[in-house]
């Protein structure tokens, strides 16, 4: 499709009671700016952040909204600026579509934690227009938020890559996983998956924690070398002080998750990581400062990741053949599939097919 022909148009929220039942809009795009790459979409992955904006979970939406933000697609048009792309390209974008490019974060490759970050949809730019996400018929994007896709990765596969993939991947890279290291998950979804294939492919020793029996046979498929059945009580005795790493990719915890008895599993100094980001009524578990000492554990986050590390990543699904376990659906039905991510009904991941054009 070329530029001249392409519209902007998405399945968007425009009553919130009413959360998967979205219409097709017309949109304002981004004002088109020298440094920026115009993408026809093509598929888009259904990621939980999604289904938390979409409910209102996370703070009230922009409306009307289209959400999405793990996209896939062939480059229309570039700016007069842009160094790396031309029309024809097929390319991905993420969940961040812009930032500053001048704080000491954008100088130092961690873009992904610049203050003034534009989120892919839901964010607003200083001339007022409102980003609008990927279940849409195209998207404009800075160029440093736009990731070329390797031959060897089909699309299907590459979309979900730009948000579930790199969100794990980025904390396993920064903390060291690979030969010698022994990597917990929690958490085995669209996120956990991809950690699981990530850990495993870096060369680590893969340890999944799950409370869905059903899962455990799909997590061995993927590579765990272990997989742990956390409703039985004292899961974690037989694990104390084993952990380098220990990732959380959960977006529900309750009170009723026995944080400190994780934190317990981790060896001398080992990393506590969460990524995944609940409702802003989900604190994080309570602890104990007693849950920490014994082994001097670290706590901390991950914020999605930088070019550097999607190109890294990319390479190493390409170099390993990695493909994540997705199922798909045209994009008109992508209401079933939030409705199937917030009951966790999906095996691992949605991705949705364009179909408005």
């Amino acid at each position: 499709m070329s530029s001249q022909n392409l519209q902007f148009k998405g399945y968007a929220l425009t009553d919130p009671s009413k959360w998967h039942d979205l219409k097709i809009i017309e949109f304002k795009p981004k004002t088109f700016e020298p440094e920026d790459v115009e993408i026809a979409i093509t598929y888009c992955g259904v990621c939980g952040s999604d289904v938390h904006t979409l409910t209102q979970g996370w703070g009230e939406s922009k409306l009307p909204l289209v959400v999405g933000h793990e996209i896939v697609g062939t480059v229309t048009r570039v700016g007069d600026k842009v160094t790396e792309f031309k029309p024809g390209d097929r390319v991905g974008v993420g969940a961040q579509r812009g930032s500053c490019l001048r704080c000491r974060q954008c100088k130092e490759d961690y873009e992904n934690y610049c203050t003034n970050g534009i989120d892919t949809y839901n964010a607003e730019y200083p001339d007022g227009v409102v980003a609008q996400g990927g279940y849409s018929t195209a998207i404009r994007a800075h160029e440093r938020f736009v990731f070329p896709i390797p031959d060897e990765i089909e699309s299907r596969h590459a979309a979900s890559m730009m948000c579930a993939g790199l969100t794990v991947y980025s904390p396993l890279r920064t903390h060291g996983a690979g030969p010698g290291k022994k990597v917990g998950i929690m958490g085995i979804g669209g996120l956990g998956h991809y950690a699981i294939l990530w850990a495993k492919a870096m060369g680590a020793e893969v340890y999944a924690f799950t409370h869905d029996k059903s899962k455990m046979e799909d997590i061995k498929k993927m590579g765990a070398d272990h997989v742990i059945d956390t409703t039985r009580k004292s899961f974690h005795k037989d694990l104390t002080h084993t952990l380098d790493i220990l990732l959380s990719t959960r977006d529900v915890f309750g009170d009723s998750t026995p944080l400190g008895d994780y934190l317990s599993m981790l060896y001398v100094h080992g990393r506590f990581v969460t990524v995944g980001l609940p409702d802003a009524d989900d604190p994080l578990p309570s602890i104990h400062a007693f849950d920490l000492a014994p082994n001097g554990c670290m706590m901390g986050g991950s914020k999605i990741g930088s070019k550097k590390e999607c190109l890294e990543m990319l390479e190493l699904a390409r170099s390993k053949g990695i493909k994540p376990w997705i199922e798909e659906l045209p994009m008109r039905e992508v209401g079933k599939a939030l409705q199937d991510l917030k009951n966790n009904n999906v095996r691992y991941r949605y991705v949705v097919k364009q179909d408005i054009v």
